[in-house]
């Protein structure tokens, strides 16, 4: 999951209203973590309720996918969102996500990190499963406990 350069994040606003948006994601220990500024309507989302679910989409299929249709394989998991000060980031999650600010920068009080904290399964499609497989529904699932370390 640390390789992915995409997570789709979804949450309900204040209406109650359902609502997705793709971050860049970072990983460090066992929390996901994205940047985003204190005026995003993510922000003020998250704020409101912090229990989002997340869906990392792999890319598969190596060159058979410049030629034919190949769904990426998933892995998706329910986790809390805390919205924290970017200078309270780890240093690493820090440098991947805020690259081209200078440290001054970051600590704009516009800037903020959210950290997502997994909970209960990673549940996983066409993880680790040949492609010919992906149309078993039922092998092409998988699901993992969170493990807290």
């Amino acid at each position: 999951m640390a390789r992915q350069p995409f997570v789709v994040v979804a949450m309900v606003n204040r209406r109650g209203q359902g609502r997705s948006v793709g971050v860049t994601p970072a990983v460090h220990g066992d929390a996901v973590w994205f940047a985003a500024t204190e005026t995003d309507w993510k922000v003020d989302h998250l704020r409101h309720q912090s229990e989002v679910s997340a869906t990392v989409p792999v890319r598969r299929g190596g060159l058979l996918a410049l030629v034919a249709p190949i769904p990426p394989a998933t892995i998706t998991f329910r986790a809390t969102a805390q919205v924290v000060p970017a200078g309270d980031a780890p240093a690493p999650v820090r440098k991947r996500l805020l690259r081209g600010l200078t440290e001054p920068d970051s600590e704009r009080g516009d800037v903020v990190m959210v950290r997502l904290t997994p909970h209960g399964d990673f549940v996983t499609y066409g993880i680790g499963v040949p492609l010919r497989l992906l149309v078993d529904t039922e092998r092409a699932r998988g699901r993992v406990p969170v493990a807290r370390g």
